[in-house]
């Protein structure tokens, strides 16, 4: 689809198109289709991540991630994202590592350990990344997710533009 085509959508369609490029969260999409006409892919996207402004919709929308590997119900992005690295596919050695990072991570900030998977070559640099940040206080993870949350829609929006 090409950036003139997302402009010229109605406002449903518009919702409908993109409401997958930030995970379960359409309202994203609703509140930056006002913002069109969008000059670059850079601009849509600045756009969607200006939609989230309170603290309490950052959390909603970190919160709304699935944990990394453990079989919740995913997007189709989000299936096809951890499946290039192999987390559908875990010995059962890295799944119990895997079910004990997203414990820990969760119990101590309250949303799960969000990272852009595109960003990362294989499970190993994903899961020491996980127990890294396990360090940080709340405010620097949920400063953490929201980047790792706008490199996710970047390379979601590319998709989609981009083809």
């Amino acid at each position: 689809m090409a950036l003139e085509e997302v402009n010229a959508l109605g406002k449903s369609d518009f919702v409908a198109r993109l409401s997958g490029v930030f995970e379960h969260s359409p309202w994203i999409a609703e509140r930056a289709w006002p913002k069109r006409p969008f000059r670059s892919l850079e601009d849509l996207h600045r756009a969607m991540l200006d939609a989230v402004a309170s603290k309490e919709e950052k959390l909603r929308l970190a919160r709304a991630h699935p944990e990394l590997a453990c079989g919740e119900a995913l997007t189709v992005d989000s299936t096809s994202e951890q499946a290039r690295l192999g987390f559908n596919a875990l010995s059962k050695a890295e799944l119990a590592e895997m079910t004990r990072l997203n414990r820990s991570y969760r119990e101590k900030f309250g949303f799960p350990c969000i990272v852009a998977l595109r960003l990362h070559a294989n499970r190993a640099s994903v899961m020491a990344e996980m127990q890294r940040r396990l360090a940080n206080d709340e405010a620097t993870e949920l400063a953490n997710a929201l980047e790792q949350i706008a490199h996710i829609t970047r390379g979601r929006l590319e998709k989609l533009l981009n083809g």
